[in-house]
């Protein structure tokens, strides 16, 4: 298990688990001026099956929750007077024309997925489970959105396959990559639009409901 360390401007009223390796995730709660832990769930993804990309979201993210609590002694963290601790996994899929797209594991693939996108729109489907583990509760949400882009040219695609980026994310799709980022039109959340920087502000917001719901 890695620890991340930060200096928050005020006391935290929760330990904080994150339930991913994810840097993307990281930086999401950096930003939110959190401390955290990080522990990884290390489950077959792939044996998780579901046709609906609502249901995949969320029971992988459910999936990985239980496995993390699996490694961990509950009652430690049930006694009482002890400061909540708040375990959050996430879960994210990309979804072109109807397809369910996951990580790419060939460079075909990947180069497909991102020729498809381009000049084109994608949804992207992402869950957000929060476990208290003092209490044993747990919420969950989805957040959607459209995601808009503009040509991209092959040389781009060929780098971000090179780099391997591509291979460790839903889709091959990182929207915040300084290589995507600049050909990424307009990110569309229900009824609002907003352009690309917006994309990761949304993640922000939601996790940060989900803390301040569990903390009051």
């Amino acid at each position: 298990m890695a620890t991340a360390s930060h200096s928050p401007s005020s006391p935290q009223p929760f330990k904080l688990i994150l339930g991913s390796s994810s840097v993307a995730r990281k930086h999401i709660l950096e930003a939110m001026g959190l401390e955290f832990q990080v522990m990884t769930a290390d489950i077959d993804e792939k044996s998780i099956r579901r046709e609906n990309p609502d249901d995949l979201v969320m029971v992988l993210a459910e999936a990985k929750a239980d496995a993390i609590i699996s490694r961990l002694n509950i009652a430690d963290y049930q006694k009482e007077g002890n400061q909540p601790t708040l375990l959050i996994t996430s879960d994210i899929v990309v979804v072109h024309e109807g397809i369910i797209r996951e990580k790419p594991t060939t460079k075909e693939e990947a180069r497909q997925f991102l020729k498809g996108y381009s000049g084109g729109h994608v949804s992207t489907v992402g869950s957000v489970v929060v476990t208290n583990l003092t209490t044993g509760k747990r919420l969950g949400s989805l957040d959607k959105a459209e995601v808009y882009f503009h040509d991209i040219p092959d040389e781009v695609i060929e780098n971000l396959i090179d780099e391997g980026v591509v291979f460790r994310v839903a889709g091959g799709l990182l929207l915040e990559h300084p290589l995507t980022l600049p050909f990424v039109e307009a990110v569309r959340h229900g009824s609002l639009e907003g352009n690309r920087k917006q994309a990761i502000s949304r993640c922000t917001v939601c996790l940060a409901k989900h803390f301040w719901r569990y903390c009051r």
